[in-house]
């Protein structure tokens, strides 16, 4: 089949077993061929092929409403509901996105970058079609390691004291983006080896549909049947929360999976039908994956399983997880927090030699950072790294637990700024806005590998309160630094040009070498000043240069204009009554597209070149506004 002339998912329902397999065999080579050029979400979509081809043989999307937790296991769906021709431009400038988006089709009916929202969308969709006295499925599909966390749980349990129906797809494939941990994930394996009673209940139930009195027998069996299946798993955690459960089905079987979704459709209240499947499925290099490499990758070469472009330097992320490691190993008192995200966070070294005082808490950004909080009051000194865009879940717990109590800990804030193809859900522009304004924090942003040591090293050796260090996607030259080097706090230091310069510029974090080079290279008189610390700030340098000359000054950030360093510069000048004005190159107030790191700075006007005509425009006499 040539799945680009796929215009919706009707042609299924004409298609027979056989055919139904091949168009899955179809879509595993389509994918693996799309996003080894592209790169993507590949476990996900591997694993859940069969799984979403029967969710749209027996529910009638956009009419039934068809939609995945975090959405990045959605490329099948997207396929099936006609956009397979689009696939090369996947997670690129103005092209498909890598996750479900109302813009792009009807049949995406949800929008998520981050887990654990379907349910309590679900839930609210379920109430609004009964209001509204229309009839409809609603199907989020929800992967085991998303259902535990807290919002799951907590739409769980609004929607068992309903009567509202919804049918939860669980993915079940032991994963999250590294594997999965935890007592729910210790439940569903018990359940998993209920799979023999499972396969006795449904041939038993066909054995006596064939006979005579066959159905009164089975009805008048059935309390049996129950304590049989209670005496092997106990009941299940749905069936407490109020919720039907079918399962454990094999997620690769078109015809079983069939079967047990016309069954969901068919029951009057909520079920949960439990799908157990491979993460990787069709590609072994992912489907032995458990660090989670394969969750998210890069283009690759099919053949070997290699990336493309090889990458010489380490990530931002593997320098603050190799120098945390060295101090590990220096202070037994350290340990190691991540929300599933080991590799993600590159810790797999530190987890693997320090086992004992490393914790995957799951998907559970919340609990992570109490978690931090409390092992920091009972004097451990813990280190955890965050994604930006998700430490968003978490900004209750900085404030109430960490900082309100002024609780030591270290906390990387990865991937923050800008990060490309994972496009608005993922870009990590918020942190400044959001942790500007928490008391007690130190806030930090290295312009390179030194620093950034510097800076660990400066928590470890004043472990007196809560560190947070931002750092961007992509990778660092590295440099060696001595495990005594450390930074004075709040201050900020002259780059370039201290004395002789036409202008200021201000910034901070990785923008300091571009902005170094773009002086350099234009041969520019412009002082260049590195920001560091956002949080204290340098006001003894404020005050230098605002107060010292007349000249422009321009201040350059690559994340949110509101709240940001310029924003709080602007009011610290304005409480010690300086009265100057200067330019604000930052990200506009709206929500950055997806693309490359290039592509994007160039669309917010915030690249290099949008930085040389201001720089150049404020030295030709123009003055800030």
């Amino acid at each position: 089949m040539d799945l680009r002339k796929i215009k919706d998912p009707s042609f299924l329902k004409g298609l027979n077993n056989e055919q139904l397999n091949k168009l899955a065999l179809d879509i595993r080579k389509f994918l693996l061929m799309n996003i080894s050029k592209t790169g993507g979400h590949l476990s996900s979509n591997l694993g859940i092929v069969e799984l979403t081809i029967a969710l749209h043989y027996v529910f009638q999307s956009p009419q039934d409403k068809i939609f995945f937790d975090v959405g990045h296991q959605a490329y099948v769906h997207k396929i099936l509901t006609g956009r397979a021709k689009y696939f090369p431009s996947l997670r690129k400038y103005n092209g498909l996105s890598g996750f479900q988006k109302k813009s792009e089709s009807i049949h995406d009916v949800w929008e998520a970058g981050h887990s654990s929202t379907a349910l309590s969308a679900a839930t609210a969709m379920a109430i609004a079609r009964d209001l509204d006295h229309q009839k409809f499925d609603i199907v989020p599909v929800v992967g085991d390691g998303a259902i535990v966390s807290g919002e799951s749980l907590e739409a769980l349990n609004h929607l068992g004291s309903l009567k509202n129906k919804v049918i939860i797809i669980l993915n079940d494939n032991q994963m999250s983006i590294s594997k999965s941990i935890g007592g729910f994930n210790n439940f569903l394996k018990d359940v998993r080896i209920s799979n023999t009673y499972n396969r006795m209940k449904n041939d038993y139930k066909n054995m006596l549909s064939k006979r005579k009195y066959g159905n009164k027998i089975y009805h008048a069996t059935k309390n049996v049947k129950d304590f049989v299946k209670r005496g092997l798993i106990n009941d299940t955690i749905f069936e407490n929360f109020g919720l039907d459960y079918l399962g454990p089905v094999d997620g690769h079987n078109i015809e079983e999976l069939i079967r047990v979704l016309n069954l969901a459709k068919d029951n009057k209240k909520s079920v949960v039908v439990h799908v157990v499947t491979k993460k990787g499925k069709g590609y072994s290099y992912a489907e032995n994956d458990t660090t989670g490499k394969w969750h998210g990758i890069e283009s690759f070469h099919l053949k070997d399983g290699s990336i493309k472009a090889p990458k010489n330097l380490p990530s931002w992320s593997a320098v603050v997880s190799n120098h945390v490691e060295k101090w590990m190993k220096k202070d037994k008192d350290i340990v190691a927090v991540t929300p599933a995200m080991i590799y993600g966070s590159a810790m797999n070294n530190i987890f693997h030699h320090f086992p004992d005082r490393s914790f995957d808490v799951g998907i559970a950004e919340e609990h992570a950072l109490t978690f931090t909080a409390a092992l920091s009051l009972s004097h451990k000194k813990p280190f955890i790294s965050v994604y930006s865009s998700f430490l968003q879940r978490a900004y209750d717990q900085i404030v109430h637990d960490i900082s309100r109590m002024n609780l030591p800990c270290l906390c990387s804030i990865d991937r923050a700024g800008i990060v490309g193809s994972d496009g608005p859900t993922h870009h990590g522009v918020f942190d400044l806005s959001f942790m500007n304004a928490i008391p007690n924090i130190v806030y930090f942003a290295p312009k390179d590998a030194v620093e950034l040591k510097k800076f660990i090293n400066t928590a470890f050796l004043n472990f007196q309160a809560p560190y947070f260090v931002r750092i961007p996607r992509g990778f660092i030259e590295d440099s060696d630094t001595g495990m005594e080097d450390t930074l004075e706090i709040g201050t900020w230091e002259t780059v370039l040009n201290k004395d002789d310069f036409d202008m200021t510029i201000i910034t901070y974090g990785e923008n300091v070498s571009i902005i170094e080079k773009m002086i350099i290279c234009e041969q520019l008189k412009i002082r260049l000043v590195n920001a560091r610390f956002i949080k204290p700030f340098d006001k003894q340098m404020i005050k230098n240069i605002f107060q010292n000359d007349d000249k422009p000054v321009l201040v350059y950030e690559t994340d949110l204009k509101a709240g940001s360093l310029g924003s709080y510069i602007l009011e610290y000048c304005n409480k010690i009554h300086i009265l100057r004005s200067f330019e604000h190159i930052a990200i506009e107030d709206h929500f950055s597209i997806q693309g490359s790191k290039e592509e994007i700075y160039k669309d917010e006007n915030i690249d290099a070149g949008s930085v040389l005509n201001k720089c150049k425009e404020l030295m030709n006499g123009k003055k800030a506004y």
